[in-house]
């Protein structure tokens, strides 16, 4: 057996155990700390919105992709005569197209004026630059449907592990660990820039369903664990739960990071390779989300399940007859003290003393008796039986 699994083998079995539960503290702070600084970010640097969402003018024409060639495109279409040019996103889409993305422009005056200088940069006509206006209530269209889909999405959720579970608890939980990783994730994109786009939608709606398929498989087990707890002396639910955290804790590893490798190399695709397009937009989604999902998980939603749980009566009254039944036997491991009649114990056959360190009268005569009865008793002789006196 590998090391990993004789690992979980002991996480499992309980003979090592990491108290995930009562470093709950901890973890909330981090977490925090995370959230805070991902609603700091989306206040500051906001989020960059793709032209689906804002509206604005698309172009792509095919060329030669160089080192150069998004500097000079940018160039071309600032000496194009139309203001507010310095704003345009231009990417590089794989080895054999470019792509400006720019404003609403008037249709009439400034799409020509723009397409004649990006094909006049590449080296074609105005008819080979395709273009596509996309207008800002269509985008707003998009983002209310997004909302929409994302608020049915954590009502379902709620429904079905609360019909799951048959727990309000549970629930609650563990919407309070999707909506911890759809915070992070939308942070994140607000720190690195990236543009979101109905892929990243689709991401996070992905991410979220991952983070709730692994707090699920937490909270299978935590069931199981306490089960007939209630009618039990031997642990706390916050134990109990703490055992489940332990006993998936491999498992959770193993997938996260089965998961996290491909979309490792999808995002480097999309971010290196491409420079562009809905494959990075997806990725970093499905990076930040599996990671964070795994995380709430294991150290805010089970943790926060206990500390719920152990505020109802019945596990208050458990956690107090667990304490009691651990107290009583502790009471009967400590060894017992040796009684003496004034603090004093007797050592080694000699009587106990009193308070004034002297023998009771009753001792002390009995003593000397049992003394001097040793010294008149005849001793054994051990000469031979000739020599003895007669």
């Amino acid at each position: 057996m590998s090391k990993l699994g004789q690992l979980g083998h002991r996480l499992y079995t309980g003979e090592i155990s990491y108290d995930f539960i009562g470093r709950r503290r901890r973890w909330y702070v981090l977490s925090g700390i995370v959230i805070a600084i991902s609603l700091l970010a989306l206040l500051i640097r906001g989020l960059s919105w793709g032209i689906e969402f804002k509206g604005g003018a698309d172009f792509k024409a095919p060329t030669k992709v160089t080192s150069t060639s998004v500097e000079r495109m940018r160039a071309a279409i600032e000496a194009s005569g139309v203001p507010g040019m310095t704003e345009a996103t231009i990417n590089t889409v794989g080895d054999n197209q470019i792509r400006v993305q720019t404003r609403t422009l008037d249709p009439t005056s400034e799409v020509p004026k723009v397409r004649a200088a990006i094909a006049k940069e590449v080296g074609i006509s105005s008819d080979q630059v395709a273009y596509s206006l996309i207008g800002a209530s269509w985008g707003g269209q998009i983002t209310d449907r997004a909302l929409i889909a994302l608020a049915v999405f954590l009502a379902l959720v709620g429904l079905v592990i609360w019909a799951y579970f048959r727990n309000g608890t549970m629930s609650a939980a563990a919407l309070i660990a999707l909506g911890h990783d759809l915070i992070l994730t939308v942070g994140i994109y607000a720190l690195v820039g990236f543009t979101v786009t109905p892929a990243t939608l689709i991401g996070v709606l992905t991410i979220l369903g991952y983070s709730l398929y692994d707090t699920v498989v937490v909270f299978d087990k935590v069931r199981e664990n306490v089960r007939d707890i209630k009618a039990s002396t031997t642990k706390t639910y916050s134990e109990a739960a703490n055992l489940a955290i332990n006993q998936v804790l491999v498992r959770s590893i193993n997938t996260t990071v089965i998961g996290v490798l491909p979309v490792s190399a999808l995002l480097f695709a999309g971010a290196v390779i491409l420079g562009e397009g809905p494959l990075k937009d997806l990725a970093l989604a499905l990076f930040v989300g599996m990671i964070s999902g795994a995380y709430s998980s294991v150290f805010i939603a089970t943790p926060l399940l206990a500390q719920l749980k152990e505020r109802e009566p019945d596990m208050k009254k458990l956690a107090a007859r667990v304490a009691n039944r651990r107290q009583r036997e502790s009471q009967k491991d400590r060894p017992a003290a040796v009684p003496a009649a004034s603090g004093v114990a007797a050592l080694d056959g000699e009587p106990a003393t009193s308070s004034a360190g002297v023998a009771t009268a009753g001792s002390r005569s009995s003593s000397r008796l049992a003394g001097d009865g040793a010294v008149r008793r005849p001793q054994p002789q051990h000469k031979p039986r000739s020599q003895r006196k007669r």
